[in-house]
């Protein structure tokens, strides 16, 4: 994968190229680099669905996650990520996120987050210095982004150590998602972050979540491996996320 550059902004540096993704149609991806990055340095990749929201809001059609600006607002002795924004394939956005049929359409997350592990990541490690093993990736996202990063980390626990969901589909499937939690072997190395409006989906969102994160601590998931918000004031909405996102970023980029 080749990567162009463009002009550096006042924060950092974006870059984006179309990617070819096996099985699916390209698109493109957008990568951030923070602030003073130096091709030496040594940094955990952040790595996002649906990556026309996840910068500026020209991009998406109910304004952005600046993420850039998120990372910036990390305190200087936290690790700054690189971010990646993974743009979804517009009417096949619900298939590629998906690990179940959604809608009539057929679910397809198993193949493209594959597609991701298998192609995208590695691409990315060749390109910048990233930290070793999972521990160094993480994937995120929201509503069906959020489904489809659970599920990603979940299923290739050894190319994602952990997973950022906010507002997540977890109706999707019906118990499909908790039963993957109940059984599937539990990564060596996870970090998972939770949330949701206490309001979504008329309240019915957030019990579903704190199912998921009950099963998880079940399982072993103490406080240093999850975190559970359920916002009072949260909704389904890219400003909503926006606001959370940077509570997010320090509970995963904490101080080593």
């Amino acid at each position: 994968m080749k990567i162009a550059r463009r002009a550096p902004s006042r924060v950092g540096r974006l870059l984006d190229e179309p990617l070819a993704l096996g099985g699916f149609a390209p698109r493109r991806l957008r990568v951030y680099l923070p602030a003073g990055h130096d091709e030496r340095d040594l940094r955990p990749l952040l790595v996002l669905f649906d990556g026309q929201n996840v910068f500026d809001h020209a991009s998406s059609f109910s304004g952005g996650w600046l993420a850039h600006e998120a990372v910036e607002r990390l305190a200087r002795r936290r690790p700054h990520p690189i971010v990646v924004g993974v743009e979804h394939g517009e009417e096949a956005r619900l298939s590629e996120l998906s690990p179940w049929p959604v809608k009539g359409q057929p679910g397809r997350a198993r193949e493209f987050v594959g597609a991701l592990a298998r192609d995208v990541v590695p691409a990315l490690r060749r390109r910048f210095r990233i930290v070793d093993g999972p521990l160094g990736v993480l994937l995120g996202g929201s509503s069906m982004g959020g489904l489809a990063a659970t599920y990603g980390h979940l299923t290739h626990p050894e190319s994602f150590g952990g997973a950022l969901a906010m507002s997540p589909s977890f109706w999707v499937g019906a118990t499909r998602l908790l039963s993957l939690v109940q059984t599937c072997p539990a990564p060596p190395v996870s970090q998972i972050y939770l949330d949701c409006g206490r309001a979504e989906g008329d309240g019915e969102l957030a019990p579903l979540v704190e199912r998921v994160a009950s099963a998880l601590r079940a399982r072993g998931w103490g406080d240093d491996r999850l975190c559970l918000r359920v916002d009072p004031r949260g909704a389904h909405s890219e400003s909503s996320w926006r606001r959370r996102l940077v509570p997010a970023l320090r509970w995963f980029y904490r101080a080593g």
